[in-house]
């Protein structure tokens, strides 16, 4: 199935194997995903379903995202979010089930979405990896200098997308095929073997790896 789950990043640990190998992971909690609304192709034109997690105060909620959950009669949670799936497994789900870790109990491989960390403002050396300029022979105020972004008289203009000094991090990143170490479903703790998009404590989404 497509359908994957919205979990939070509580940090990295290490975690030994029966051989004493020390694999560091990260550790996903996974609360379980209510189901808020199923969407079909007779209503909006393609199926999916719409899911929330956790719990949030009525008055954080503006009048049509609060109307949205009573219509449910789902308790509001931290947020929403949408996995596409096909008419067939929409027809297994109802509004108000819950997904929880059972849904990747025989997945090895996951794919996991979340906001990269913010860096700020970055040079073009930090940023994308440019090579700084000499530190010597006369160089000076321009050892990080991006160096020449023109195109002469034609055309006359710098190119969009040139890679140049500004925000970075702070996107949606996707990290592909990461192995799943271990998984407690009682705890609804995943551990997964590397890195993982975003702070602690910040929101992801795991899905079943797509080419595994």
């Amino acid at each position: 199935m497509s359908i994957g789950l919205i979990g939070k990043k509580q940090g990295m640990t290490r975690f030994f194997t029966e051989k004493g190998e020390g694999i560091a992971v990260t550790v996903v909690s996974i609360e379980p995903n209510t189901i808020t609304q199923i969407k079909t192709n007779d209503n909006e034109g393609y199926s999916s379903i719409q899911v929330t997690t956790g719990k949030k105060n009525d008055k954080h909620l503006n009048k049509p995202l609060l109307g949205h959950y009573k219509k449910s009669s789902i308790t509001p949670g931290e947020g929403l979010w949408e996995f596409r799936t096909s008419e067939e497994e929409v027809q297994e789900l109802r509004v108000g089930n819950s997904i929880t870790l059972n849904q990747l109990e025989n997945k090895d491989y996951v794919d996991v979405s979340g906001i990269s960390k913010g860096k700020g403002f970055a040079g073009t050396v930090k940023r994308w990896n440019f090579s700084m300029q000499d530190a010597t022979h006369g160089n000076s105020l321009s050892h990080r200098a991006p160096g020449s972004i023109g195109q002469c008289q034609t055309p006359g203009r710098v190119w969009k997308g040139k890679k140049m000094s500004g925000h970075m991090g702070q996107q949606r990143k996707t990290t592909q095929n990461l192995k799943v170490v271990s998984m407690d479903i009682e705890k609804n703790i995943l551990l997964i073997k590397g890195s993982i998009p975003g702070s602690t404590g910040s929101t992801v989404v795991v899905r079943p790896s797509l080419k595994k």
